[in-house]
């Protein structure tokens, strides 16, 4: 049933019921029926037939919502696994491009360096492609997983912060707090040179908050396009998710990522 008919469907149900009766009740109860006890009636058995209906169409509803909701996520997750074979396959055919390039110049440790750069470019692609929502996996879990092994492959330390709660991201929303943090650590582990990064998600009554953090050289003024690059996507991203986002040097040293949301943040 669709939603105008929902509409119709409430307009006229009382219409129908409260009308109906009192034409019964006029033309053929009015000798057995007092008008004190034909008003209890027709409360009563407008409250029980609402009742029902309304029963009946908000978990119809509630079902259509959870559908959508389901049809939702598997789209976020459809586009995120479209968007990570885009771009793995661009950085490929980049890379081999340029190495290309570098062999018939004979510049064969350039050569080493970037069949390298590819290989860390595979593994990072396959460890993303894992971390994207799966049923009966738990959010925390998969940051977790997944920073592990990317701390294995770069070798470089991870200390990791959740503090969810008991809030739960919406399937959409994972996809796209994975893709911050994935854009954010591929950065650090190509330019940063961090012997150490950190990550913390905090979920507060004002909403949430993502920072991201290294030791590394920070951000220079001579960037490079795959960075720029990174750096948009995350700023992508973040507003799909209705937050805001700054990216600067550290106090100390390094970069530093913060994504905030106020609560009432949402997807477009």
């Amino acid at each position: 049933m669709k939603y105008p008919v929902y509409k119709w469907f409430t307009i006229l149900l009382p219409t129908l019921i409260i009308g109906g009766f009192e034409f019964i009740r006029h033309e053929f109860l009015l000798d057995v029926l007092t008008m004190e006890a034909g008003n209890v009636y027709i409360t009563v058995m407008t409250l029980i037939l609402f009742y029902l209906f309304a029963t009946w169409m908000f978990r119809h509803i509630e079902m259509t919502n959870k559908r959508l909701a389901e049809e939702q996520a598997k789209r976020a997750v459809y586009e995120e696994r479209e968007r990570l074979a885009t771009e793995l396959h661009d950085n490929i055919a980049q890379t081999l491009f340029f190495l290309n390039v570098k062999l018939q110049k004979g510049q064969l440790e350039e050569a080493r360096s970037m069949i390298s750069g590819i290989n860390n470019d595979l593994r990072q692609a396959i460890f993303n492609l894992r971390s994207l929502p799966e049923e009966g996996v738990i959010f925390e879990d998969r940051v977790e997983k997944w920073l592990d092994e990317w701390s294995m492959v770069t070798g470089v330390e991870v200390r990791l912060k959740m503090e969810l709660n008991g809030h739960r991201f919406t399937s959409a929303e994972e996809v796209l707090l994975f893709g911050i943090i994935q854009e954010a650590f591929t950065n650090i582990r190509k330019h940063a040179r961090a012997s150490l990064a950190e990550a913390q998600l905090v979920v507060q009554k004002e909403g949430w908050v993502l920072k991201i953090a290294d030791d590394g050289i920070g951000i220079m003024p001579n960037n490079d396009q795959d960075r720029r690059y990174g750096l948009s996507m995350i700023k992508q991203r973040a507003e799909q998710l209705g937050a805001v986002l700054h990216i600067g040097n550290g106090a100390k040293a390094g970069t530093e990522l913060t994504v905030a949301c106020k609560k009432g943040g949402h997807l477009q």
